[in-house]
């Protein structure tokens, strides 16, 4: 495995996530489980991330985490530069109100079936303190102009969905995190969603969702895979790359782990690459 030695360090006003060796160990009178065991991640602004991975790896975990709606037990996470983690309950939730939005699988759960798809968003702007005017054009970003007046029965899957994300984009939050967005829709609809959330992350707001939806992972900016509790890849637009976390750890991706069975590796280095291998 080769890994090239020229990273650059992100510009921190582009930053959106930051992770910090975070951990999280739920806890009962019987027994401990460490759902996420020293997670670093970063996450820029204006694009769109996919978390994937198995049940038990901890990509729910970490979800809520990042959303400010759990607590890590260690570490920390930083949202557009604000640290969650330093907050108390209340002003937590005031953060999150201001900077996070949601879209959850099912359109049911993020529409209030006896409103037009306007009234939807003008609601969201109000509460947000941002002009209701601010809905039409936001209707109009995720081409659902023509759909303005019809309740959530009249509008199709994909139309839904893509009236949960013009919900959650109203008002320019710096993040809105969606999980399974596509789990329901065809294809056709799917392509219609991913287009306005390509429409969204244009206008600067970043986009974390959790899928196994091929289609999805085909338009990200970046794929996560999570395994154990631990980002085991990071894959983008160059390939599919291991992750150093900030102790110098180095995740070797599943599929080769049976070339290390001793548990060794021997590093060689060269003027501008890394080579891991078997002793």
């Amino acid at each position: 495995m080769t890994q090239r030695l020229d990273p650059s360090e992100a510009d921190v006003a582009d930053v959106m996530i930051s992770c910090r060796s975070v951990i999280k160990v739920y806890g009962t009178s019987t027994r401990r489980v460490q759902a996420l065991r020293g997670i670093d991640l970063t996450v820029q602004r204006g694009t769109t991330v996919a978390l994937v991975g198995p049940s038990g790896s901890g990509k729910s975990s970490l979800l809520r985490i990042v959303a400010g709606l759990d607590q890590p037990t260690a570490g920390s996470v930083e949202i557009d530069g604000v640290d969650l983690t330093t907050l108390g309950d209340r002003r937590r939730r005031a953060i999150r109100r201001r900077l996070v939005s949601h879209v959850y699988q099912r359109p049911e759960d993020n529409l209030v079936v006896h409103l037009t798809a306007l009234q939807q968003v003008e609601r969201v702007a109000v509460r947000r303190g941002i002009h209701p005017s601010a809905a039409a054009a936001m209707l109009d970003q995720v081409g659902l102009s023509s759909r303005r007046h019809h309740r959530p029965s009249g509008l199709s899957g994909g139309e839904r969905q893509r009236l949960a994300f013009a919900r959650a984009a109203v008002g320019s939050p710096s993040l809105i995190i969606a999980d399974e967005p596509t789990a329901e829709l065809d294809s056709a609809s799917t392509r219609s969603v991913l287009d306005s959330i390509t429409a969204l992350t244009e206008a600067g707001i970043t986009i974390l969702i959790g899928t196994h939806d091929e289609q999805v992972l085909s338009r990200m900016s970046s794929v996560i895979t999570m395994r154990d509790g631990t980002i085991s890849s990071i894959s983008d637009n160059d390939g599919e790359f291991a992750v150093v976390d900030e102790a110098g750890r180095i995740q070797i991706p599943a599929e080769l782990l049976p070339h290390f069975a001793d548990g060794r590796a021997r590093i060689d280095t060269t003027s501008n690459t890394l080579t891991v291998r078997p002793r």
